[in-house]
């Protein structure tokens, strides 16, 4: 999972999201490649209340990994990352997270009788 800056210009979030596919690309092979889009954070990191999120999978090497985590953790724009390591047999990605959740029914006020 990748949270890239919405503050950062978009030919630099393009670059971040190319090189982590090429660098990915180059010893392992990416299975799944999602852009779940502009999203509000849980809570406000570095005071950012928003993140565009991607999320990759993919197979590789633990080398592949270990770069991955050194390149991200020093790259501009880049809010947070997590690499996560799934069990065989693990289902497929899911589909991208709602936009807005669906309002609730009115509520109705007691009457007092």
């Amino acid at each position: 999972m990748l949270l890239l800056d919405t503050s950062a210009p978009e030919e630099q979030r393009k670059k971040v999201l190319s090189d982590v596919e090429s660098m990915v690309s180059s010893t392992g092979e990416i299975v799944g490649n999602h852009d779940w889009g502009t999203r509000a954070l849980a809570y406000e990191i570095r005071h950012k209340g928003d993140a565009e999120y991607h999320l990759l999978q993919f197979h590789g090497p633990a080398e592949l990994l270990a770069n991955l985590q050194r390149t991200l953790r020093i790259t501009d724009g880049v809010v947070r990352f997590r690499v996560i390591k799934l069990a065989p047999g693990t289902p497929a990605a899911p589909d991208p997270p709602r936009a807005e959740r669906p309002e609730a029914p009115p509520v109705e006020a007691p009457s007092a009788a």
